[in-house]
């Protein structure tokens, strides 16, 4: 069986929380064990201090050990007023936990147990007028040996270990909430995931915080409604394509059908009207290719130090003699040098794009008007022409592909609503930006912003 990601939380932090539990537990431990020890003999030591105290003046008294040499009840007595004294004044009467000799000043033991006199260990000399008369000798207490000691340390040891069973229980608990809550967020983002890879774009993920999942949870939204309106737009391209090639198909067939059962006749007219189906396709084609090399980055740029208002004007006196047989003006007011670093090639394309958009789409007897502007190492260039105009919410839409907006800027005047979304290309390849607006002209006004090519 395989562990989960739950699984896996919960068991790095409980084994963290169980390292630190039996850590403090082990610390405590051998705390309390030293320190009682310490305790004990600090406490030896100063009842030590006062047997030699009293030892010394019963010395003084008789003059000689004979008072306490192998009297080992009057030294009991002694031990007994120390802890009785220690009583007396609030301090407790924890007793002897060591064993001890009291020794004459030849070092022969007086009083004592028979067990071997210890190399080291406390010691402590006594004196009479300046003369030593002897020592006493004490063990040292390295562990516990009374029975009430022993049982206060078990009663300690079991007292940490139900502590310690607790903290771990409690550890537990928390754990497992703790994992459970920080992992919520990651599984509503598996499951979401696992549905937007199954095709279902309009999945989405509540923010409920606004750290690194919060993040995660709002840039998974943000792809997922990317997806869903590119999954849209596939849509609406495909339908679009379909529409855009059924309908000059639609003719030719036509077309075909009428010559081949007689109703009309193979005359030079009936080809030129075959000719302008099989344009229209081919151009179609056409661009449908060129926006599918500049949607993928494919289109080669090669781009070079080039005069942008040469080209403009290159590409004006190409269609001057279309927008005169249409009665249509071009007004350029350019200066003579517009520096950019771009493909001459390209944004010649961009130009005859605009140029064909306005030809078709502007009323005869109309204007184009072509002015530019330098400032903040930029070149802006306005395109507008007149009349007729579009509404606000067509103009949000003017760069999508086969967009089209309703009464003269249609189908029949033959474009393939694919060029505004070509130059769109074009232009964002060359760091630029492109915006259509409402032209005081009654038209559409188009603003294109290009990179000074040398920034002053």
């Amino acid at each position: 069986m395989k562990l989960g990601i739950t699984g896996k939380l919960f068991l790095a932090i409980f084994a963290t929380c169980m390292l630190v539990v039996l850590t403090m537990h082990w610390g405590v431990r051998l705390s309390f064990e030293h320190g009682f020890i310490d305790y004990i003999k600090r406490g030896n030591e100063q009842r030590i201090e006062l047997l030699a105290d009293t030892l010394e003046e019963q010395y003084k008294r008789n003059g000689n050990w004979t008072f306490i040499r192998n009297n080992e009840r009057m030294l009991f007595h002694m031990m007994r007023s120390f802890d009785q004294h220690n009583s007396d004044e609030g301090l407790p009467p924890a007793g002897w936990r060591t064993q001890f000799w009291v020794l004459d000043k030849n070092k022969r033991k007086l009083v004592g147990p028979p067990s071997s006199i210890p190399r080291e260990g406390p010691t402590r000399e006594m004196f009479v007028e300046g003369e030593r008369i002897g020592w006493i000798i004490s063990s040292e207490p390295e562990r516990l040996t009374r029975n009430a000691d022993i049982n206060f340390d078990k009663q300690q040891m079991r007292t940490s270990w139900i502590l310690a069973g607790l903290a771990t229980l409690l550890a537990a608990v928390v754990t497992l909430l703790l994992s459970r809550g920080m992992l919520a967020p990651v599984k509503r983002l598996v499951t979401a995931t696992h549905r937007l890879a199954a095709g279902d774009f309009e999945s989405r993920i509540p923010i409920n915080s606004q750290d690194e999942l919060g993040r995660l949870a709002q840039d998974f939204n943000q792809l997922a409604k990317t997806l869903e309106k590119n999954e849209q737009m596939r849509r609406e391209f495909i339908a679009d394509i379909s529409h855009e090639l059924r309908t000059p198909l639609a003719v030719l067939r036509g077309e075909l059908e009428a010559m081949e059962d007689g109703v009309r006749q193979l005359t030079p007219a009936s080809l030129i009207s075959l000719q302008a189906e099989v344009t229209m396709l081919t151009k179609l084609v056409n661009d449908l290719h060129q926006l599918s090399l500049s949607d993928a980055g494919t289109l080669v740029y090669r781009k070079t130090e080039t005069n942008l208002s040469e080209l403009i004007h290159i590409a004006v006196d190409a269609f001057q003699e279309r927008y005169r047989i249409k009665e249509l003006k071009i007004e350029s007011t350019l200066p003579d040098v517009l520096p950019l670093f771009g493909d001459p090639d390209r944004l010649s394309q961009l130009l005859h794009n605009l140029l064909e958009n306005s030809l078709r789409y502007t009323d005869p007897g109309g204007v184009l008007q072509i002015s530019s502007n330098i400032a903040n190492n930029q070149i802006a260039i306005y395109w507008q022409d007149s009349s007729p105009g579009i509404d606000d919410e067509q103009i949000q839409h003017i760069f999508e592909r086969f967009y089209r907006t309703e009464g003269s800027r249609n189908r029949a005047s033959g474009g393939s609503g694919l060029g505004l979304a070509i130059c769109l290309n074009i232009i964002e390849a060359h760091d630029g930006k492109i915006t259509a607006k409402h032209s005081p002209t009654g038209g559409l006004l188009i603003e294109m912003v290009f990179p000074l090519s040398h920034p002053e």
